[in-house]
């Protein structure tokens, strides 16, 4: 398991610099042969992703490393990408690095059509983006294609929206595509409403 300051949705790339000693045998033993090249990401709820004593999500993504460097000084630079959502039943010692037992955790198949959820959704994450951008704030690009699938579009717009962490992981943790997309929805017009407040300030400051 991989402890992290930030949420890794399924289908989402997960660019890594791995630097401790305990994450550096993380990543050599996930490459050993004969071994899938897998390992948990969870976020950290309180504390830092250096020298453990955090407290973790019980709920995260399995990463897959597609790309692997080791430097000469045993630092890794990985590209991994996001699998599968998963459940930690039970963390294990964290030694030699930490673990955990884990069970599988996948979307049900949508209960409708959520075509035009996903379309409305879509435009009002990608309005936000532009308004941030606007305002000069980062922001993530607002023309990343999404899939027409539901359950990866749910992913998706959560990864790229402009939420925190704390909103990704409640979002992460919503038990299918219908109550994710209704809860981006909510958490876009909160944001939007804020935007467009900040610019209206802005404008007649100006």
């Amino acid at each position: 398991m991989f402890p992290l300051g930030s949420v890794l949705f399924p289908t989402m790339v997960l660019p890594l610099h791995v630097f401790e000693e305990r994450y550096r045998q993380l990543v050599s033993d996930c490459l050993d042969e004969g071994t899938e090249p897998e390992f948990g990401v969870v976020l950290i709820e309180r504390g830092s992703e250096v020298g453990g004593g955090d407290v973790r999500a019980m709920t995260g993504t399995v990463a897959r490393i597609v790309e692997a460097a080791r430097f000469p000084d045993g630092r890794w630079a990985l590209g991994c990408v996001g699998t599968r959502r998963i459940r930690v039943s039970e963390w294990l010692d964290d030694d030699p690095y930490p673990r955990a037992e884990i069970e599988p955790w996948d979307d049900p198949d949508p209960a409708g059509d959520l075509t035009s959820q996903v379309r409305d959704v879509t435009q009002r994450v990608r309005q936000a983006l532009a308004l941030r951008a606007e305002l000069g704030e980062p922001s993530g690009p607002a023309t990343v294609e999404i899939s027409e699938d539901p359950v990866l579009a749910g992913y998706q717009l959560a990864a790229i929206g402009p939420f925190g962490p704390s909103d990704r992981q409640a979002l992460l943790e919503l038990p299918d595509a219908d109550s994710r997309l209704a809860r981006l929805g909510a958490l876009v017009e909160e944001e939007l409403a804020f935007l467009q407040l900040r610019l209206t300030m802005d404008g007649d400051e100006a």
